[in-house]
């Protein structure tokens, strides 16, 4: 297995990625500004320093390693020799602390004390990366025969899927893009001629990695999709439904019919770690307010309050360090599926929220990369804007309901408090109110119904 694909989520490289930060915290601090300050088990040297560890004949034997949004773009064009991958900016300004300011890659003397082998991987990597509407080249005939289409098809350096469906969303400055499955990311961009200031708890700002001329702005979730299958799997009895999409169905449809705090109920969307604003795959889930009358659908209801609630702890950490966010557009299974979801995300937020046109925004981000790629002329294209124009849209708005925006901004208080009390130093204390306040909270709304 160790010389196999490793998933983004897998957090076993938890005490290497401390290790990660806790060094260049003392000797490269530069590379920590430009990643939210703290480096995760979710990024490249985490995973390959946890390699070492565990596997070392795995790790002694690897020539080289590469990013799967690397490899499949060589592959499609014949090229399967790592030297000669061209690598993206995306991959190695987010995930492998690259940037032009420092040279490129971390340097060797840094890796070096982190493992006296580390610097040897440096050396089988590379010096360039590169942005996405860059072209690496043609389709090659063994793919070009495979798929049956021309070996004239142009391909475009790669990205990860969230800054391609940023793109296929129709991103543009001021706008913030919620790609919204199993996890969430959030993207936006900034133009690069212009001062941005470093962001605690981002995954990143890189030059280029959403597109070309632009700082990439990356943030999200590590788990919102996966924490309602988690639930529905493992703890909705057989009276919603006995297919996963039926109980989904009947839960969505009970808990929908329940007003913001209603329930009574509050939930940490911890359920596999933080990724922004805490960067803390060591945190966990936590539901708060159970009673012995607690039904299932109310607590799928908490459990979209609390990632909508993660959302907004997001939005504000980006608008506070002086990125304003004019709209927000979503997209992902969840935005297309889940219209109490929206709702929610929308009355929390207090925003209009945004559905995409396109229901495969990343395919359609990568197909605008193409075309830029393959040159005006062939494609039509000279540049994303053009492809944007002509492709991307918007399906549907959900509007907040100021009511219900009302209560929520005293959930999401009570809420920040169980943030900052379970997931920082500094926040812990006295949280003897957060259940009190829930229940009457609850009992207010429960006799307004009545």
């Amino acid at each position: 297995p160790s010389a196999m694909v490793w998933l983004w989520k897998d957090h076993t490289a938890y005490a290497e990625a401390e290790k990660i930060t806790n060094l260049a915290a003392k000797q490269r601090p530069e590379y920590l500004a430009k990643i939210g300050g703290v480096y995760s088990s979710e990024w490249f040297w985490s995973k390959i320093l946890h390699l070492q560890k565990e596997n070392p004949e795995v790790f002694d034997t690897a020539y080289s390693f590469v990013e799967i949004c690397d490899w499949i773009p060589a592959v499609l064009t014949g090229v399967t020799n790592p030297d000669k991958i061209k690598r993206s900016v995306c991959a190695a300004g987010h995930k492998a602390m690259y940037n032009d300011g420092w040279g490129g890659l971390p340097d060797e003397e840094f890796l070096n004390e982190l493992s006296p082998k580390l610097g040897k991987v440096r050396n089988s990597l590379y010096q360039k990366a590169y942005p996405a509407e860059e072209k690496i080249g043609n389709l090659s005939k063994e793919w070009a025969d495979k798929l049956g289409l021309s070996t004239n098809v142009a391909v475009a350096v790669g990205a990860f899927d969230a800054h391609m469906g940023a793109v296929g969303a129709g991103v543009t400055t001021g706008t913030l893009v919620k790609i919204l499955g199993t996890s969430t990311c959030d993207i936006m961009i900034w133009p690069n001629k212009e001062s941005i200031a470093d962001i605690p708890g981002v995954c990143g700002i890189v030059d280029g990695s959403v597109l070309g001329g632009f700082y990439g702005i990356e943030a999200g979730q590590s788990a919102v999709g996966d924490i309602f299958l988690w639930f529905v799997n493992h703890l909705v009895p057989e009276k919603y439904g006995k297919t996963q999409e039926e109980k989904f169905k009947n839960l969505e449809s009970a808990a929908e019919k329940l007003a913001p705090g209603e329930t009574g109920l509050l939930a940490l969307d911890w359920n596999n770690g933080n990724r922004t604003i805490l960067v803390d795959v060591r945190l966990t889930g936590l539901l708060l307010g159970q009673t012995l009358h607690t039904q299932p659908h109310e607590i799928y209801r908490a459990l979209v309050e609390s990632t909508a609630f993660g959302a907004l702890a997001i939005i504000d950490r980006i608008e506070s360090n002086g990125v304003k966010i004019n709209e927000i557009v979503n997209c992902g299974g969840l935005a297309i599926k889940n219209a109490m979801l929206m709702q929610i995300y929308a009355d929390i937020t207090g925003r209009p929220m945004k559905v995409s046109r396109s229901e495969q925004t990343p395919a359609l981000g990568a197909a605008m990369f193409g075309a830029v790629s393959a040159g005006k002329e062939i494609s039509g294209y000279a540049n994303i804007s053009e492809a944007q124009k002509a492709m991307t849209g918007v399906s549907k708005v959900y509007e907040p309901i100021q009511k219900n925006h009302e209560v929520y901004k005293k959930l999401y208080a009570l809420y920040m408090q169980l943030h900052d009390g379970f997931g920082t130093k500094s926040g812990a204390g006295n949280m003897y109110n957060v259940m009190k306040d829930l229940l009457t909270i609850r009992d207010s709304i429960r006799e307004g119904k009545a």
